[in-house]
């Protein structure tokens, strides 16, 4: 399809399509409806934004975020594409003029919320227009079982009954079988073609670390593999997000936070930053980041566990959307663990609902404490088969084992003298042989068990009790206070007929480097070169008041400063320089190189 690979050369400037992506663009630009489930980062956008531009009329795009759609209609602009967005934030005159546009049939896309493209009046507007296709981003905000669901999606279905010959596509990077029903249901696409791409995100370092001192674990991460970089920490409580973002600054990290709580504008305000400049941090919690179309985010820390695999997986996508690599950054201990599971069970959920919800945090849970590929692991949750990756960070440092039989034994008998009805904590104690006022006052003293488990710390006996959790030896029950209770699993190791292996305490230091902060720039002209190139970036991205990748990618700046072009015809063999760009910036490109090498 030779409209389609012209469009992607000349307006975009990559030479080649994805995966799937030009069968999907064929699909939508001859009519055909579709669902696509592509990874972030996999290029969803241009299985829309294609079709809008060879199809005649103006494309209808449904995107849940004011700053996603500004975002994307920035970036489209820069490319000299006729594109706008309509929202709250969106001036009177403004909206008239834009209205005009797509009218006249001079817009190629028109983003719009859900809200506003659900009143009549917006509904009786689009009847005035030629409309190309309509396409529903972030779709499996359509359903309950979803990670972000929006009551407004599920009136969507609205568009089929209206304009039953408009071509529909609904996109998004994370949606289980349920989600997926829901998804084809609500929005009316049972005809529609299903095109799932693989979950895989092969330039994703994905690394887990044993939680002890959270917010210096992730400033060492920081420091050592990403200093300087543009990255996302996910918290999980409002304060954590205030606590975690000011000692990051404290600590001479530009640092900013993000939460429901804060104030419209601040939380505005902060999340411009985020997108315009480049190494900030942006400290969050999961009311930030659905869309952000940021490039450049080289790593997603997690310093608390996510609650399922899907929001695990959707939040670390965020990070290396450019292709070049990124950290996956997650650090837990059995405290997130306890805490989600008493959010979940003290929730206003359906029973069957909660049910599904805690067997995700499960799964969770057994993606921290695999000793295998965890890449392997994320595929395999989303039905997809793979072979090791050789590259996260059991692949890299194998975990070793050892057998723990005599230490899991004594931490059963343990729990087991004290009736199963106390916490970690106290069960730690006793073993460790503490006196306290809580030990002294049930007399634990006095039990068998008390002090027997003194050649092991208490970092150590907590990575025990997390290891038999993850494997259903041992469950913590919310509604008796966190208490530890004994499974049927456990009776086989109780009476000495099994042994088990566990993993010892991870040593944080032989962990930390990943490889996945690509050191690339060889020499001190090829420094000078990038720098030079970022800072005419910037320059540029200033006057057009728009975010610095808008005007060119990280992947694009290190295709110059590899390449080194000294003509026009070589600017045309980097990647992501159309020939729009070409023709706005190609001459200055070239005396920006010039100039940095001849320094």
């Amino acid at each position: 399809m030779q409209d389609a690979l012209t469009t992607l050369n000349n307006i975009f400037g990559y030479p080649a399509f994805r995966g799937q992506q030009l069968e999907i663009v064929e699909h939508v630009a001859y009519g055909g409806h579709a669902l696509v489930l592509m990874p972030t980062g996999g290029g969803k956008s241009l299985c829309f934004q294609i079709p809008a531009l060879m199809r005649p009329g103006v494309a209808i795009v449904v995107s849940p975020l004011i700053a996603l759609m500004q975002d994307q209609v920035a970036t489209l602009q820069e490319l000299g594409v006729a594109a706008a967005c309509l929202n709250s934030a969106t001036p009177p005159d403004e909206a008239r003029d834009i209205a005009r546009q797509a009218r006249a049939g001079t817009l190629d896309l028109l983003y719009v919320a859900p809200e506003r493209l659900l009143t009549p009046r917006f509904l009786e507007f689009m009847t005035q227009l030629d409309i190309s296709l309509f396409a529903i981003d972030e779709a499996h905000c359509v359903s309950h079982w979803g990670h972000d669901f929006r009551p407004e999606y599920q009136q969507l279905g609205i568009l089929a009954e209206r304009f039953p010959q408009v071509p529909r596509i609904a996109l998004t990077a994370t949606a289980d079988e349920q989600t997926r029903l829901d998804i084809l249901h609500y929005l009316k696409l049972s005809g529609a073609r299903v095109f799932l791409s693989s979950f895989d995100r092969p330039n994703l370092f994905y690394q887990v670390v044993e939680k002890h001192n959270a917010k210096k674990q992730l400033l060492d991460f920081i420091r050592h593999e990403h200093a300087g970089a543009s990255g996302i920490v996910y918290c999980l409580s409002r304060k954590r997000v205030e606590d975690t973002a000011q000692w990051l600054r404290d600590n001479g990290i530009p640092a900013l936070a993000y939460h429901a709580g804060m104030g419209h504008a601040e939380r505005e305000s902060n999340q411009r930053a985020f997108l315009r400049e480049e190494g900030i941090v942006m400290v969050a919690t999961v009311a930030f980041g659905m869309g952000i179309d940021k490039p450049d985010v080289r790593f997603v820390a997690h310093i608390d566990m996510p609650k399922s695999p899907e929001n695990f997986y959707q939040e670390s996508g965020r990070a290396g959307r450019d292709g070049l690599p990124a950290t996956s950054w997650l650090c837990y201990g059995l405290n997130d663990m306890v805490q989600l599971r008493q959010m979940i069970e003290g929730g206003e959920m359906a029973a069957l609902q909660k049910q599904v919800e805690l067997s995700k945090l499960d799964a969770m849970l057994a993606f921290c404490e695999t000793a295998s590929c965890r890449r392997q692991h994320i595929l395999a949750h989303f039905g997809e088969s793979s072979a090791p990756c050789g590259h996260c960070d059991n692949c890299l440092h194998p975990p070793v084992t050892y057998d723990a039989t005599v230490a899991v034994q004594k931490l059963l008998s343990c729990i087991y003298r004290v009736e199963q009805r106390f916490p970690t904590g106290h069960v730690i104690d006793v073993l460790l042989g503490r006196q306290n006022q809580n030990i002294s006052s049930w007399r634990h003293e006095q039990l068998s068990t008390f002090g027997i488990g003194k050649e092991l710390n208490q970092r150590a006996w907590r990575s025990i009790v997390r290891q038999l959790v993850a494997r259903k030896i041992l469950q913590v029950d919310i509604a008796r206070g966190q208490s530890l209770v004994l499974t049927d699993a456990c009776r086989p190791l109780l009476k000495g007929q099994e042994s088990i292996q566990l993993r010892p305490l991870a040593d944080d230091k032989k962990s930390r480097s990943s490889g996945a902060n690509d050191r690339w720039l060889r020499t001190e002209r090829e420094e000078r070169l990038w720098q030079a190139l970022r800072g005419w970036r910037r320059q540029v991205a200033d006057e057009h008041n728009v975010p610095a990748y808008a005007v060119f990618s990280d992947r694009t700046l290190r295709d110059l400063v590899e390449k080194k072009p000294d003509s026009l015809s070589g600017l045309r063999q980097i990647y992501g320089l159309g020939e729009l760009k070409l023709a706005r910036y190609g001459d200055a490109l070239l005396g920006c190189l010039r100039r940095a090498q001849d320094d």
